[in-house]
């Protein structure tokens, strides 16, 4: 068996600072990490949950219903709407909240790096989720459609924003696709079946979108993308029996995108250490880095052996992650993952 080498950490990490984040990754994981997230922590942690409270500001956006929707982190989980009469090409949005933060946590990590925390030649990795996801999750109806313009180009201000602040050589960004994984699989996502709101095949829809954002980063700074299928309460909308329609989308963006993917993440349920699972992979076009999110928090090291195993006859060339961030990881648990992936991974 190969061991894998290197490891990704996907986004959200299970401490209350980018600090401790940052120090802690780099400690335990530092020769194995060529970028590091600052965890996504304050209201990121809940990943999109935070962007209704963002958007509805906006003049022309209203909340559906009269009464929050208490959720962790003081974050009302009201769905939106686009005001009767309003259109939404006038609709001007607020700062999303993404560039801000990553423009925050950039410094304290060019510190540690000076201090000599974090490794010369580590990356500070932002990750972004795409528009579809935050559309799908809180707009319905023909909102949709109407929304997607004005929200997608917020999500494009906020990376043109990051790429002016933070020098190129020291950014990763990776964009964090998981509604798009609901379409696919036409799954029942938390209550109603995901689907896409344009003409024409949803699969062709979901590539070229994915694609232009994969292209939106300039060719100097290092691209990844995370495909996913949800991590609420660690339990995903859809269980995929195989890596099938992963390695079917990744390879359709790959080949419709205009620069290559930095590395490509493919999650791995903890109910799979079966060969038929990773059998895809065999197909899977060549990326520069491929991590495979097997590593699980509930079975450690031993689990990880098990899923590396049936997946090397399908891949030979991988890091590994977990299958989604690790924030809503029970607390005390972070630093048993972190050190599970330096026990399985060779280091770079």
């Amino acid at each position: 068996m190969t061991q894998p080498q290197g490891a990704l950490l996907v986004g959200s990490v299970n401490y209350d600072d980018a600090e401790t984040t940052i120090r802690t990754a780099a400690g335990l994981l530092g020769d194995r990490l060529r970028r590091i997230p600052d965890g996504e922590v304050g209201k990121r942690f809940h990943w999109i949950m935070f962007q209704p409270d963002v958007i509805g500001q906006a003049d022309g956006i209203e909340r559906i219903g009269d009464e929050p929707i208490p959720f962790p982190a003081g974050i009302d989980a009201r769905g939106l709407r686009i005001a009767e009469g309003v259109d939404a090409a006038a609709i001007v949005l607020p700062p999303l909240g993404y560039a801000a933060a990553a423009i925050e946590s950039y410094a304290l990590f060019a510190r540690l790096r000076a201090e000599g925390v974090v490794a010369p030649g580590t990356r500070f990795q932002v990750s972004l989720p795409t528009p579809l996801a935050v559309i799908s999750s809180f707009f319905r109806g023909d909102d949709r459609a109407a929304i997607e313009p004005v929200y997608t180009a917020a999500v494009l201000r906020e990376l043109d924003e990051i790429l002016a602040a933070i020098p190129h050589e020291d950014l990763a960004v990776q964009w964090d696709v998981a509604s798009e994984m609901g379409i696919i699989e036409r799954a029942s996502g938390y209550g109603a079946v995901m689907e896409a709101w344009w003409p024409g095949d949803p699969f062709d829809g979901l590539v070229a979108r994915l694609a232009a954002l994969v292209d939106a980063v300039p060719v100097d700074v290092e691209v990844g993308v995370h495909l996913c299928y949800g991590d609420a309460g660690e339990k995903h909308f859809f269980e995929p029996s195989d890596a099938g329609n992963l390695v079917r989308y990744a390879n359709a963006v790959a080949a419709a995108a205009s620069r290559s993917l930095t590395w490509l993440h493919l999650p791995v349920p903890i109910a799979h250490d079966d060969e038929a699972y990773f059998a895809p992979l065999a197909d899977l076009s060549p990326v520069d880095e491929l991590y495979l999110g097997l590593v699980h928090r509930e079975d450690g090291a031993e689990g990880a052996q098990r899923r590396i195993a049936a997946a090397t006859p399908y891949v030979q060339a991988f890091g590994v992650a977990t299958e989604c961030g690790i924030g809503r990881a029970p607390a005390g648990s972070t630093e048993g993952i972190l050190r599970t992936h330096a026990e399985v991974a060779a280091a770079w």
